[in-house]
């Protein structure tokens, strides 16, 4: 059977001498690293319990316990958070709300896709960044600033999305989805209240419980100024901001899709610039 945490714990237990945690070394030690016995002083908890730990027997740490030998053993942030993840456990102290500012590198990184669509969500699917060109494609809606609410509220989604009840559909499977991911996250709630007040398809999709977190798919979108647009997304966890997504779309090489991306993207800038003239 296997004992990940265990092989874990121990291994981390080595690297660690007692003058690294500041403990007197005494009598000649048989293997290298802390002893067990040092670990649980440190950890402040029962030595036979820790002992436990590293040999499988014990299963189900809790957080705080987890939380005090990870100090004891000096690890960093992703080190423990790893540790967590091996005891199936949440963390004391995790941040059960996700970011909601994008870094200036990944802003960075959004304009350096010029000729797609790239956006960062969060798990209400509010629109926290977006490049010029997604922006663009957006702009049919009043408010593009969350994907649910433009789908289920502004009059523009049953136009944008050509296959509406499809669209519909997945994106409620998102947020269930995401209910269970971030189940205490205040906007989130607060958005699915506001849907189910003002939108009986929103309720009944709600109801259905459906689950469905994909990280790719297509998109069939209609948009007034240049037609037609069958785009593939791929989205990408943001490390480093907790729930945060990176979503590109993408239209294949050479196709009418692609075309009209270019054109879209021309008659942006041409009106940023027109703008930026006129100031």
């Amino acid at each position: 059977m296997s004992n990940d945490l265990g092989e874990f714990l121990r291994a981390h237990r080595a690297r660690l001498l007692p003058g690294d945690v500041g403990l007197t070394s005494y009598g000649r030690r048989r293997v290298a690293g802390l002893r067990r016995e040092e670990v649980a002083v440190l950890a402040g908890m029962n030595a036979d319990y820790y002992a436990r730990l590293e040999q499988g027997r014990e299963s189900s740490p809790s957080p705080q316990v987890l939380d005090a030998i990870s100090g004891a053993l000096r690890m960093d942030e992703e080190t423990r958070d790893h540790l967590y993840r091996l005891a199936d456990t949440m963390p004391a102290g995790f941040r059960a709300h996700p970011q909601e500012t994008v870094g200036p590198m990944l802003r960075q990184l959004l304009d350096g896709f010029p000729h797609t669509p790239a956006f960062v969500l969060n798990p209400a699917l509010d629109l926290l960044a977006a490049n010029p060109l997604a922006h663009a494609l957006f702009s049919p809606f009043d408010h593009a600033d969350n994907l649910a609410r433009m789908i289920f509220l502004d009059p523009a989604g049953r136009r944008f999305y050509a296959h509406w009840p499809r669209a519909a559909e997945a994106t409620v499977a998102h947020l269930r989805q995401a209910t269970g991911l971030v189940p205490h996250y205040p906007r989130l709630r607060a958005l699915v209240r506001t849907l189910t007040a003002s939108s009986e398809e929103f309720a009944a999709l709600w109801t259905a419980q459906n689950v469905n977190g994909k990280n790719h798919d297509a998109k069939e979108l209609r948009h007034p100024e240049v037609g037609d647009l069958s785009l593939t997304y791929q989205s990408f966890d943001v490390r480093g901001a907790h729930a945060q997504q990176l979503v590109i779309y993408h239209a294949e090489a050479g196709s009418p899709s692609a075309q009209a991306l270019t054109l879209l993207g021309t008659l942006d800038a041409t009106r940023r610039q027109a703008h930026s003239t006129d100031r």
